[in-house]
This record gives C-alpha cells, structure tokens and sequence, in this order.
C-alpha cells in the first residue's frame, strides 16, 4: 500500500460503478497485514415487513432469512474465508452459522457487533412514535435518536473498533462478519471519515445478506464493494 502523507485522510475509497442498488471498484493490491473483511447483514427477520425496529430485541429469521443464510453460506465456501464472526443476536449467529459449518471453521462471537440499541422505538414502527420525535429523526438520525437510544457516535465508534480489533486478530485473512444494518452503516461512515449525520443517506439500504468488502490495514480503510447480492434476495 502507498505511504500515506499526513495531510492525507486515513481512509480511501476507490472509483467505483453504481447501479442504483450495489457498488463495487476495481479492486487494489492486497498490502501485506491487508485484511479482507465481508460485512454482511443478517437475514431476513419475522420483523422485516413491518419495519418495525429490532435493534437489541432477539428477534427471529423468517423462513426467507434462513434461505439467505443458506445461500450466504454457499457464498461464503467459495471465498477463501480464514474466520467467520458474528454479533450475539440469534439472528446475526443464525445467519452466520451456515458460512461457519461450511467452511468448518468455528463461529467467534463480540458483543461489539451488536445492533445499536433504538430506545423507545424498540419493537414499533416510525408511525407508532410521535411525530415530532420521528421528524427529528429523519432530519439528523444521528443528533437527534429516539429516546433512551444508544447515541450514534458511541456505536460508531464501538463498531470501528471491534472491526478494528478483527483486522488485528485475523491478519492477512479474508472475514465474514455479519452484523446489523445500522451499525454497519455508522461504522462505514466513521471508518471513510463520512460525517454520521449522513449515515441514512450515504447508504440508504443495505440488503439482507448483501455483503461490504472492507480492507483494513493500520489505521486505513478502503471501501471495496457495497451491498453486493450473495443470492437468494
């Protein structure tokens, strides 16, 4: 990997395609210590076509989450993948059990990888909360989180550092990870050196099982793919 200057940011995201629901760049030179992380989403919840937020409650896979994690597995056998961790929730290790058993490697577990706690908004939908706490949601979702909610920048932070702390534990590996949408998408904004505020709108959907590919080396990060399908949608 180039030397980095001071005056440089400590994370590089590449020119990239879109097309309108997955990114992807062509891919740099591994450096040595490079490590390869597969962030994936855990499938599909019983929750998922209410919207309603599930944040730390241990909420179940539907039978369509169970499928993606089925194909997330098959995925997963093919990659080359040294580890696979997993947030505690049933539904992250659910997903995650399948990629582990067949690549028969054990399923390492971190609470850091648990889903940002919502607060008030566990178990509801936005039309079950006031209005105005709603509004102030939307119009800046990290200065203004619902009520009694882990604050944004904290979780940020608690997910940098446990991909952090993989990067360190599984040098030079390829990793899946799966976690949870939000703290995924906190943890990218603090790792590109986006301001969280923008969390929402930077990355507006991330697909159950789709994968981020994130090289991690040192106190660099470079965003490699975003939101890729790994099969059963």
């Amino acid at each position: 990997m180039p030397t980095r200057s001071a005056a440089e940011p400590v994370s590089r995201l590449a020119p990239a395609y879109w097309d309108g629901a997955h990114i992807g760049v062509e891919r740099c030179d591994r450096g040595h210590g490079m490590t390869t992380l597969y962030l994936a989403r855990h499938g599909e919840t019983v929750w998922h076509e209410e919207n309603r937020y599930a944040g730390v409650s241990d909420v179940a896979l539907s039978e369509r989450g169970r499928r993606q994690a089925a194909a997330l597995g098959r995925w997963a056998a093919g990659r080359g993948i040294g580890a696979v961790w997993a947030s505690p929730l049933g539904r992250a290790r659910g997903t995650a059990a399948p990629a582990a058993n067949a690549l028969g490697l054990p399923l390492k577990v971190d609470t850091d990888l648990s889903e940002v706690d919502f607060g008030a908004a566990e178990g509801r939908v936005l039309a079950e909360m006031p209005a105005g706490e709603v509004a102030a949601f939307r119009a800046d979702p990290a200065g203004s989180p619902f009520p009694g909610a882990e604050d944004p920048a904290k979780a940020a932070a608690r997910g940098a550092g446990v991909l952090r702390h993989i990067a360190d534990a599984e040098p030079g590996a390829r990793v899946l990870v799966v976690t949870h949408s939000t703290l995924l998408r906190l943890t990218l904004c603090e790792l590109l050196g986006l301001p969280l505020a923008s969390y929402r709108r930077a990355f507006p959907r991330v697909r159950n099982c789709a994968v981020t590919e994130l090289d991690l080396s040192g106190g660099s990060a470079g965003l490699i793919a975003y939101n890729l399908p790994t099969g059963d949608e």
